[in-house]
């Protein structure tokens, strides 16, 4: 077996996503990585009131908001954006590979 023509392995990422919300009952991170599902990425608070969620994504780009307490918001952290087809924006994020 000749290993110098076989594909590299892509492995995922680790990403952290924050949201600074200390009066907030709920932050929710939906993306297009997890299909725009409100249950699929709960985030959790610390003391502090900044909401935080790891997830593992594979190299990419990717959209994303931040539904808190039943309102949307981009990523005040992270300037790239897209529009959107409600008239709005998303927040972008691109995973480089590892090298």
């Amino acid at each position: 077996m000749n290993r110098s023509n076989a594909a590299p392995k892509v492995s995922r990422r680790r990403v952290l996503f924050t949201f600074y919300a200390p009066r907030a009952e709920e932050v929710l991170l939906l993306a297009d990585f997890n299909n725009w599902d409100a249950t699929a990425q709960p985030m959790k608070k610390d003391a502090d009131g900044l909401w935080q969620k790891i997830t593992y994504l594979y190299p990419g780009r990717y959209e994303y908001r931040f539904l808190v307490d039943d309102k949307w918001y981009c990523d005040p952290r992270n300037l790239k954006r897209c529009p959107n087809c409600f008239g709005s924006e998303n927040t972008v994020i691109e995973i480089e590979a590892r090298r």
